[in-house]
């Protein structure tokens, strides 16, 4: 089906404290290219909160390299990442899969052994598939209440439906 193919994660989680190294490890991840927004913080946030920082060492002290690839503004992702110093792309278009294949060139990673992590549908699983790397989603942290967020998350929920369906899981 087109919503197996192209939309469903691989994983779907409830935040990123769910994605542990040594499940990274076990799939043979050596990087993750990560969502900003709402996937690691909310947008109200504008640097990484210590739980934040603690997930990304417990990454990187397994030989799990990181990435920013999101769809804000330079001045928000360069703040954000202003004392991590990681590669990261801002503006990047997504579900356009060049700033991913621009983080795994400069990580020296490729489609077998990279993941990425975000909280939406159509941007972040729709360019990992697209692309053939591991998607893991997880749940927003606290949306935008705009109109065009709501119908972009209404639009999520029937291949989430069929994701719990195939997994066995109950709404939560």
């Amino acid at each position: 089906m087109l919503t197996d193919r192209f939309f469903m994660p691989d994983i779907y989680l409830n935040d990123i404290y769910e994605i542990t190294p040594e499940m990274l490890k076990d799939r043979g991840i050596k990087a993750v290219l990560l969502d900003i927004d709402n996937t690691l913080v909310t947008y109200d946030d504008p640097k990484p909160t210590e739980s934040v920082l603690k997930w990304l060492d417990s990454l990187k002290n397994v030989g799990i390299s990181a990435a920013f690839i999101s769809n804000n503004h330079q001045e928000r992702v360069e703040l954000f990442n202003s004392d991590l110093k990681f590669f990261a792309t801002w503006d990047s278009h997504k579900p356009s899969g060049k700033c991913y294949r621009a983080a795994m060139e400069f990580l020296g990673t490729d489609t077998t052994n990279t993941a990425v992590i975000g909280d939406q549908v159509f941007t972040d699983v729709w360019s990992a598939k697209r692309l053939g790397l591991f998607a893991i989603l997880v749940k927003p942290i606290k949306d935008k209440t705009s109109l065009f967020f709501r119908s972009k998350r209404a639009l999520e929920k029937p291949i989430l439906r069929r994701y719990r369906k195939k997994h066995g899981e109950k709404k939560k």
